[in-house]
């Protein structure tokens, strides 16, 4: 005769299909969450990198400028006539 262990008794299910719906969780979770996640990180970096002098950004503050000068780890923005900031890569959200 069979003999089910413990926890096959408590749950009616074998491990193996214990197993095979975490799976399924975690595929589902990667979908849903993890993977779309990734594609826009992936679409913001691509933006940065296609940034040059003219552009009219928008950073992560709120503040709206237009870039003068693009270094290695940040850009020069100038947001009014005698006023230009240093904004880290990362800060700029959106181009405009």
């Amino acid at each position: 005769m069979f003999l089910a262990t413990a926890a096959e008794q408590v749950s009616g299910r074998s491990p193996g299909v214990e197993m095979l719906i975490m799976l399924f969780l975690f595929l589902g979770m990667w979908f849903i969450l993890i993977a779309p996640q990734k594609k826009k990180q992936k679409k913001h970096e691509e933006m940065i990198n296609l940034l040059k002098s003219g552009d009219k950004v928008l950073t992560a503050a709120g503040i709206f400028g237009e870039i003068r000068g693009v270094k290695p780890d940040r850009f020069e923005v100038k947001v009014s006539e005698h006023t230009i900031l240093e904004i880290h890569r990362s800060c700029i959200t959106t181009k405009l």
